[in-house]
């Protein structure tokens, strides 16, 4: 399952209506109506903010809005795209400016699924992992030889740069052998409590 960290906005213009895509992360049920809240703010002139949701890891909550559109032209149609694309404990408004021309329910289906998905289409998308974390010490001279081995396989949580440099750093995947080949180079290593992260999806 997937995840985002911030705030994405795409725009999309079909037959003089401006439909704007907007993706929140949620990180309780309550943020939808905040972010429901916080789109209208965004875009207080608008025709309509239709909306679906995703929330809990077996999908477990899941809400659309049409918001005036005809029944199920547009909250439906979000809410399959975020299915589609294995996402949760995110909102997705899409706002419209009615530019004059009706669409037809054939043609709101499609623009507020196409806007979805453009906007879904730029986002950056991450997983929840449980990692195994370790604290290093290590002495200065060693930053950039210690960044270029851990930059790709793990996470670095925290840095101090006291009398040594100290790391928290948590591995992306089981492979933790990077650490028997620096282990000569450094002054200690601590094993950390395990700890859930984000990490970027590819």
């Amino acid at each position: 399952m997937k995840y985002i960290k911030e705030i994405y906005t795409h725009q999309i213009e079909i037959d003089k209506s401006i439909f704007i895509g907007i993706l929140f992360p949620l990180n309780d049920l309550d943020d939808i109506k905040l972010n429901i809240q916080k789109a209208k703010e965004m875009f207080p002139k608008a025709s309509h903010y239709c909306s679906a949701s995703l929330f809990g890891k077996g999908l477990e909550h899941a809400t659309s809005s049409d918001d005036g559109e005809p029944s199920r032209t547009a909250g439906i149609p979000i809410l399959e795209i975020l299915k589609h694309h294995d996402i949760t404990n995110v909102l997705c408004v899409v706002v419209r400016f009615f530019g004059g021309t009706k669409l037809g329910a054939g043609g709101l289906i499609r623009a507020y699924a196409k806007a979805a998905n453009e906007v879904l289409s730029i986002a950056d998308f991450y997983e929840k992992k449980e990692m195994q974390g370790y604290e290093i010490i290590f002495d200065y001279s060693l930053i950039q030889t210690i960044d270029q081995l851990l930059n790709d396989i793990t996470i670095v949580e925290e840095k101090k740069f006291l009398e040594h440099v100290t790391y928290q750093i948590y591995f992306k995947d089981l492979n933790i052998s990077v650490l028997d080949e620096v282990k000569h180079l450094i002054i200690s290593i601590k094993p950390l409590n395990d700890k859930t992260l984000y990490c970027q999806t590819t």
